[in-house]
């Protein structure tokens, strides 16, 4: 196990590095609060729903708080519709945002009012320039600006104009509210940039109330310090604008007047996705032109189109930690994201029998009237899940029609004249006569092997097996065959000539095998030999199911694209730079293959040890992980606290190191696990054990000892950190009792920090508690 090994939730990247390292030094007072601002103008995408699991993840991992916060600061695009919406795209995708949703409305007023003090300050101007001569006076990269003729206007006069758009006297687009900050700076964001523009459209939640609305640059870091945001993390296109949102923090004192520390805007790249365009302009034109059936269309990358098609969330959070999180935008491909599906169905969809395009076999040696019952399982022994069902066989059966030829090529495995293949779950049986009509072969007729379920028929060569449905007693079904929506892996701006003319197929008159027909809508399963599909939750009806093809059970595109790729020339060196397809979950399971022992253990740890199958995943990947697991479980540690350690922090601490290169043993482990578990030592101190054990081993309660790590758990001494801390902090007792009781992270942190990291976080609360009220 190596650092490279960290996927889920717990994973490290250059954010979360940032993050322990401000919870070491004390930059927040141990607060860490982020939020996730979507403007409801649209439907979210993938594209969002990795910020999402960016933002609520790194709150989740460190005991914070994740805002959802909708930026409503331009009522012509936004609705309710969009607003609840993303609530269920958060919700499903797993994540709490707390009691309600924020918004920027909520905080209209003091935007309005901290906009009258920067006037008052002389940092801000109403303008009567329109939106070209705006642009044209801002000059161009490497060229001053020009002043604005009303950059100069007196402090009573703005406010007095200012006064005025708030009234509503104005009209759309006679003047704006504009920052006076320096038109030489060679970042154009701050070459007088707008705060307020006038607009007369009624909002969504504030009616008629506010005939101006303020833009983004002035929304979002004043909403950020309301709210206490300590880490305010945006797409790269945002980094310009860092610099202004630290202008506006630090001339509004937003932060300090509600008790917090200034928040930090942190940039990373955006998902883009091959084979997909997540641009809202050009979705729209997708939705508008016809070219899908709406936003939910299950080919469209939106999250309620991924929801319809069967895609679950714990695949697009797995696919979130699998592509990380970077600080130089890149294209990913979407056979990772396939992948992530397919292993998150292979865990939960039970295996069943359709077939898509059937054709009939007669077994002449069945008597007319007998049925028998065969017996399959829902999950294969890898699986190790529990349940079957019954698949009653008769005398006519359908098969796929490409799994019959007449003439078959060298190498095929499947029913022609003569062969003889086994009937999945049931008999093996020969070929011995073909019915056509017209040309086209009509019936099968085929004799079945007698005792021959579940064995091999002695001096019989079986060619292979096939899925079948009973003709009398089957379901038809309507099957949707999703693909990817564009032909091309780089489209142009979504043009309608890259769109895959093959993306859906719609197959009507497939038949499924009886045990489906009380399945629910939204129910998930796997088609065997075919693909994963869903029960549509839109369309299927119990007289009329209509399933949606998830994912195919292997990447069909790979021939494809190899076969279409062009020759290589200097224009495309930079393809070598991409990263390899394979990623850690597949090299783990390549292990188990090869590794009995490592597959003994993927199988059987979850019910030994109650632990999740991802992290068992993560716990099964190399023998030394999981012998560390093995013997620290076995000196006594917690199971699922000696996961997390593993899982979570020694990944940390051995940066590129292999974890047999260190000196750490599972005793001293689960030594330190144990400690911690028991609160023996806090949590910053038993990472500062780890840290010790990885570099030069040792005895756990020895480094305690010699460093004086225990954990402080004497009421009484933790009391007088309280009392001093609020002794040398009056203004903000003051404040705390007042109504501000964001600072009561500020005393934790500091009654903390006063322990060196020792004092009981539980018992610091209570006192504190006690003491403020």
């Amino acid at each position: 196990m190596t650092g490279d090994d960290r996927v889920g939730p717990r994973r490290s990247d250059f954010i979360r590095d940032i993050i322990e390292d401000d919870l070491r030094t004390g930059r927040h007072d141990g607060r860490v609060v982020t939020r996730f601002p979507p403007e409801p103008n649209g439907y979210l995408h993938i594209g969002h729903a990795k910020s999402i699991c960016l933002n609520f993840g790194i709150a989740e991992q460190y005991g914070g708080r994740c805002n959802l916060r909708f930026d409503d600061t331009n009522p012509l695009t936004e609705d309710v519709e969009y607003v609840e919406s993303i609530e269920r795209d958060i919700q499903w995708l797993g994540f709490s945002f707390g009691d309600r949703a924020l918004y920027a409305s909520d905080y209209f007023e003091e935007m309005y009012q901290l906009a009258n003090d920067l006037i008052r300050a002389g940092k801000a101007y109403v303008d009567h320039l329109n939106d070209e001569e705006i642009k044209a006076y801002r000059g161009e990269v490497g060229a001053p600006g020009r002043a604005s003729p009303y950059r100069d206007r007196t402090v009573e006069e703005n406010l007095a104009l200012f006064r005025q758009m708030r009234a509503g006297d104005l009209t759309d687009g006679s003047c704006v509210l504009r920052a006076k900050i320096d038109l030489r700076s060679p970042n154009m964001k701050m070459r007088d940039p707008l705060l307020y523009r006038i607009r007369h459209a009624r909002h969504h939640r504030t009616g008629d109330a506010w005939p101006i609305y303020p833009m983004y640059d002035w929304a979002h870091p004043i909403s950020d310090g309301i709210e206490g945001v300590t880490h305010s993390i945006c797409t790269l296109e945002f980094e310009n604008n860092r610099e202004l949102y630290d202008w506006v923090i630090d001339n509004t004192g937003v932060s300090e007047r509600h008790g917090f520390s200034r928040p930090h805007q942190y940039e990373f790249a955006r998902l883009n996705l091959d084979y997909t365009v997540l641009s809202k302009r050009k979705l729209l034109a997708l939705v508008e032109d016809g070219c899908v059936s709406g936003w939910d269309d299950p080919r469209m990358p939106t999250i309620v189109a991924l929801r319809r098609r069967g895609y679950r969330p714990d695949a697009i959070r797995a696919f979130a930690d699998l592509v990380g999180v970077a600080k130089v935008n890149s294209t990913v491909d979407i056979e990772k994201l396939e992948f992530c599906v397919r292993d998150d169905l292979n865990w939960m969809a039970p295996r069943v029998m359709g077939v898509l395009r059937p054709l009939t076999v007669t077994i002449t040696s069945w008597p007319e009237d007998e049925v028998q019952t065969m017996t399959g399982q829902y999950f294969p022994p890898d699986v190790g899940k529990p349940g079957e069902r019954t698949i009653p066989l008769e005398r006519r059966i359908l098969i796929e029609r490409d799994d019959f030829m007449i003439d078959p090529p060298a190498g095929y495995q499947r029913l022609a004249p003569g062969r003889t293949v086994r009937l999945r779950c049931g008999p093996c049986i020969t070929c011995d006569e073909v019915v056509e009509e017209r040309g086209e072969v009509v019936d099968v007729r085929c004799r079945h092997i007698p005792d021959s379920v579940g064995k091999n028929p002695p001096g019989v060569k079986v060619s292979g097996v096939i899925h079948w449905v009973p003709a009398t007693r089957s379901i038809t079904a309507e099957v949707r065959l999703y693909d990817r929506l564009f032909k091309s892996p780089r489209p142009e701006d979504g043009a309608t000539d890259e769109l895959n003319s093959d993306s859906l197929e719609v197959v009507h008159g497939a038949r499924l095998e009886p045990s489906l027909a009380d399945a629910e809508p939204g129910g998930r399963w796997q088609l065997e030999r075919i693909g994963y599909f869903v029960f549509d939750e839109v369309d299927s009806r119990p007289d009329r199911p209509v399933l949606n093809r998830i994912v195919t059970l292997r990447d069909s595109w790979e021939g494809r694209s190899q076969q279409a790729a062009p020759t290589p020339t200097a224009k495309v060196a930079k393809a070598s730079t991409r990263p390899p397809r394979r990623s850690p979950i597949e090299y783990r399971a390549e292990a188990r293959v090869r590794d009995p022992m490592l597959a003994d253990r993927f199988a059987t740890w979850p019910a030994t040890y109650g632990l999740s199958e991802r992290d068992v995943d993560l716990l099964t990947g190399d023998r030394p992980t999981g012998d560390l697991f093995a013997a620290a479980v076995g000196s006594g540690a917690p199971p699922d606290a000696a996961a997390r350690w593993i899982i979570n922090e020694l990944p940390r601490e051995l940066g590129d190191q292999s974890l047999e290169d260190t000196p750490l043993t599972g005793e001293g482990l689960g030594a330190l696990v144990i400690a911690a578990d028991t609160g023996e030592i806090t949590g910053t101190a038993a990472k500062e054990v780890l840290a010790e054990l990885v570099r030069r081993g040792g005895e756990p309660r020895q480094i305690i000892a010699g460093r004086g790590l225990a954990q402080i758990n004497d009421e009484a001494a933790i009391a007088a950190l309280v009392d001093e801390v609020l002794a040398a902090n009056p203004d903000k007792v003051d404040q705390y009792r007042g109504g501000k009781t964001g600072l009561f992270g500020f005393f934790v942190g500091q009654v903390v920090r006063s322990s060196q990291g020792k004092a009981n976080p539980r018992l610091v609360q209570e006192l504190l508690g006690a003491r403020l009220q």
